[in-house]
């Protein structure tokens, strides 16, 4: 394909995207297909000769975007948001097209740059406290990984790298009971084992408990193991929990134990002067995460990793072969030491455009939004006789269930609200996740796509109520 073709065939795909964004509506949120549909219309064997582009995005439109499920959507309510906007897909054309490998300043000095400057307007922009130094990670579950892994070394005295876990050594892992199951994959990864990961046990509003976190290192020294890094929440996934991080961190310098933050949806929300209560005691942490990639307009993957010792994080993933040497070494950032993978993606680009393009004002008007929304949308289920709220909101996230006066069965119940799950997100027309709350099943609203407006949330309420009473 030669430059003319390619502008020819990048403008006809180009005015799809923009068609696209601009009637995402139209489509349903949750991709309509059965398993196997897609991979049945695909075929078997590569082709032998190249194929026409008009042919290939004509496939695209027809097989591919069928079974696609819309996160862009505006009524897309599941999970926590993956959401974009214009100026970030402009960036990731543009970073697409440069086909940068950015694992050293020297192989693209724009990238790394960039990317320091960038974590630090993040830093600003949330209120972090000073010292703090920042590298774009692919995942929140990556940060938590390389956050473990430090916390490894640092307690086996820098030696498990080199040597191995030795068979006599038991480092845990501490988090709550509410945390995400990123924690114990990656303690499974760093050799903590499982058996090392204690899931502690949360309060009312199901934030962990400092007490039960203090009994329980105190009981894995007793036993000659060793407490080894805690993984506090900002913003659990199933309700939104926020850890109260100084009483933790107060116990993790007492013990000396390592503290990571989990803040991967939460934190985007420290933008807001308001809402920067929860990050209290944060100056205690050794590292944070939260993802650009949620809540703040950059589309997946942007996650932003704060460390407080970054000596420590590179001591634990540095490797040197004769390869990766360059002269400018020591006067520079290499971020391919910062985390696991070696090659790394320009990232930096899309959060300089989305942030320069809105304004840290606009992406404080638009997570106002998401929250108001979410308050006015419990308030209406906390209004509604046959409906309640199980998990109170967090931020813009909040879990309810359906409870007519006919049915006092928990039971029944569970089965009542699995069946109204499925029907609405068969539906098409909005997209919600399910979850357990202390055993009761109950159905998860997270406000949070780009474009969701009033009239969206409204528009599901009344498909909600519609739904269940016609079950």
């Amino acid at each position: 394909m030669d430059a003319e073709e390619f502008r020819k065939h990048a403008h006809t795909m180009v005015d799809w995207m923009a068609d696209y964004i601009d009637r995402v509506e139209d489509y349903p949120v949750r991709a309509q297909t059965a398993p196997g549909d897609i991979a049945g219309r695909l075929p078997s064997e590569a082709p032998e000769n190249g194929e026409a582009m008009d042919e290939i995005f004509a496939d695209f439109k027809s097989i591919v975007v069928p079974g696609i499920t819309h996160w862009q959507h505006p009524s897309f309510f599941a999970y926590f948001p993956a959401n974009s906007s214009p100026p970030s897909i402009l960036a990731e054309m543009l970073t697409a097209s440069l086909g940068a490998q950015c694992m050293l300043w020297q192989t693209s000095p724009a990238a790394t740059e960039m990317e320091t400057l960038m974590m630090e307007w993040l830093r600003r922009m949330t209120g972090l406290p000073e010292g703090l130094h920042g590298v774009i990670q692919d995942s929140a579950s990556g940060a938590i990984l390389c956050a473990l892994l430090t916390a490894r070394e640092k307690a086996t005295g820098w030696t498990s790298n080199a040597e191995g876990m030795a068979a006599s050594v038991s480092v845990v892992a501490y988090t709550s009971e509410q945390a995400h199951s990123a924690t114990e994959k990656g303690a499974k990864i760093a050799g903590y084992g499982k058996a090392n990961v204690r899931l502690i046990e949360t309060d009312e509003n199901f934030a962990m408990r400092p007490e039960a976190l203090r009994a329980a290192i105190e009981a894995d020294r007793a036993d000659g193991r060793i407490p080894t890094c805690v993984v506090a929440s900002m913003g659990t996934t199933g309700v939104g929990a926020v850890d109260p991080l100084r009483p933790i961190g107060e116990i993790c310098r007492d013990h000396d134990v390592f503290l990571h933050v989990d803040a991967a949806w939460g934190g985007s929300a420290l933008i807001l002067p308001e809402e920067r209560g929860m990050a209290d005691g944060v100056e205690l942490a050794d590292s944070l995460v939260f993802n650009p990639h949620k809540w703040l307009m950059t589309n997946f993957d942007c996650s932003a990793h704060y460390v407080k010792d970054p000596d420590a994080l590179i001591r634990t993933l540095s490797i040197l072969p004769e390869f990766l040497k360059s002269r400018e070494q020591g006067q520079i950032i290499d971020y391919r030491d910062w985390s696991v993978p070696l090659g790394r993606r320009f990232r930096a680009l899309k959060l300089w455009f989305v942030i320069r393009s809105h304004g840290v004002e606009g992406l404080r008007k638009i997570l106002r939004r998401h929250i108001a929304l979410a308050r006015e949308a419990e308030g209406w289920i906390a209004e509604t006789a046959d409906f309640e709220i199980v998990a109170a909101r967090s931020l813009a996230l909040f879990n309810f269930r359906y409870r007519p006066d006919s049915v006092d069965d928990e039971a029944e119940l569970d089965r009542l609200n699995e069946t109204l799950l499925h029907r609405l997100n068969d539906d098409g027309s909005t997209y919600f996740t399910q979850n357990r709350v202390r055993g009761v099943y109950a159905i998860r609203w997270a406000i949070g796509q780009t474009n969701t407006e009033r009239r969206h949330v409204e528009a599901a309420w009344r498909i909600i109520q519609d739904t269940a009473r016609d079950l």
